[in-house]
Order: structure tokens, then C-alpha cells, then sequence
């Protein structure tokens, strides 16, 4: 699914009151962060997380990983936050987008 202007500029306007559920620090991407992405996605449909100064890795290549190991897509990267979406199943929806 490809996200339009339209509905990520929806999401960000969304995502500005939620906190970072996961933060990536020095290990960078390991199994564990993409299965708590996954959990976290299956449960929230929009997360924020927060890669921390000690991570060498480029946020927007961590995004990118994320993303395709869990589903998702990349609403956007701002800096060290990243925030990633995946439409729930029917009967799991919260988000309805434009």
C-alpha cells in the first residue's frame, strides 16, 4: 500500500501527540527491534520511534528496514524519529484514512 500526500500529512497531524515506543541505540537494528516494531504495530498501526545519538546507522536506512521486515510503510523520518504506519486488519482498524 502507497501512502498519498494527503494521507501522510494525516498521520504526521496524528503521530504529534504520541511518544516513541521503541528507541534504537548503539546495537542498531537487531531481531528484537523489528519483532517489538511488529508487536507494537499490530497493536497501535501508527508508531513513533526514537534512534538514539549512540546508533551510527542513518535513521532513514533503519526506517527503510523496518518497514520492509514488518510490513509497513514509512510515513516519515524528522531527524532521529521515525514514524511508521501498517493498516490493521477489518476488525482491528483505528486509523481511517482521507
Amino acid at each position: 500500500m502507497k501512502l498519498s500526500s494527503k494521507q501522510r500529512a494525516y498521520l504526521r497531524s496524528l503521530a504529534v501527540s504520541i511518544s516513541p515506543v521503541l528507541y534504537i541505540g548503539k546495537a542498531s537494528l537487531t531481531e528484537e527491534i523489528i519483532q517489538n516494531a511488529d508487536d507494537a504495530l499490530r497493536t497501535h498501526e501508527l508508531i513513533k520511534l526514537g534512534v538514539q545519538k549512540n546508533c551510527e546507522d542513518d535513521a532513514r536506512i533503519i526506517a527503510e528496514a523496518i518497514a520492509e521486515h514488518t510490513n509497513a510503510e514509512v510515513v516519515t523520518v524528522i531527524g532521529k524519529k521515525i514514524l511508521l504506519y501498517r493498516e490493521g486488519k477489518d476488525d482491528q482498524k483505528r486509523i481511517i484514512l482521507p
